[in-house]
């Protein structure tokens, strides 16, 4: 185990059960955060990520959170707060990762009205409002960092409106930086490229003839893993990262460059 440069944090992961989220909170555990894994629907899933990051030494909790609806943003709050003060008797957090979202979208011309405001709803709204109604409980010199995509740097019309969140997102990010700068605290994006998990399962394990024109996107030449980019965000969630804040930080190992 190395160090731990997070002890004494705690760490909020949305979407934290599954493929990117699981190793974010892995990993931000391994650094001695107490990690609230934010799920939606997978309880089971969610326990598991609190059981080993507990097994590596960390403290962690689940927490049920289902995004894309009004009021989802206050639900969480109030199911982290339920658990918060056995770790903080300030029932405060340092560190929100805004990782939950809807993988994908259709594109231009299959994509329904409905369709577009679910994937806004979990991929640009809750993040809003997680971060507008955390901020009482966010500390000073804290930090935000939100998982964007880098479908946002590149074209790809097959997923407009998942592009267009990512996008949006990106601009939360920038200008949620210099209002918080005040304070200390930074707020940044992560982009990651093609990443090896459940969400891409069906179109990309067993089948190597799409690993290879997913590795061959990315300028290292591979398909990119979820502590590829857990590694980042403990990065950008450390004390290194201090002079860090308003960025975009790709993470698709050089794909359209």
């Amino acid at each position: 185990m190395g160090p731990r440069v997070l002890e004494g944090k705690i760490a909020l992961v949305t979407g934290g059960s599954r493929g990117i989220g699981r190793a974010i909170a892995q990993r931000l555990g391994r650094d001695g955060a107490v990690v609230a894994v934010a799920y939606a629907r997978d309880a089971a899933a969610a326990r598991e990520v609190v059981e080993r990051i507990r097994k590596d030494g960390g403290r962690a909790f689940a927490l049920r959170a289902e995004l894309g609806r009004h009021g989802d943003a206050a639900s969480l709050w109030a199911a982290f707060d339920a658990h918060a003060g056995e770790y903080a008797p300030d029932g405060g957090v340092d560190i929100i990762v805004n990782n939950a979202g809807i993988g994908r979208s259709p594109d231009l011309a299959s994509l329904t009205e409905e369709g577009f405001d679910d994937v806004f709803a979990v991929n640009v709204r809750a993040p809003f409002f997680i971060v507008q109604q955390g901020l009482r409980r966010l500390r000073d010199g804290g930090r935000i960092i939100n998982i964007s995509s880098g479908a946002a740097r590149i074209a790809m019309p097959e997923i407009i409106a998942y592009s267009a969140t990512k996008g949006a997102l990106d601009t939360f990010t920038l200008t949620l930086a210099k209002e918080l700068g005040p304070r200390g605290i930074t707020v940044n994006s992560v982009a990651p490229g093609v990443i090896d998990t459940d969400v891409n399962a069906g179109w990309l394990r067993g089948d190597p003839a799409a690993e290879a024109r997913a590795a061959s996107l990315a300028a290292l030449g591979r398909v990119g893993q979820p502590d590829d980019v857990a590694d980042i965000v403990a990065f950008l969630a450390s004390d290194d990262a201090r002079w860090v804040t308003g960025q975009v930080i790709d993470a698709t190992g050089g794909s359209g460059l």
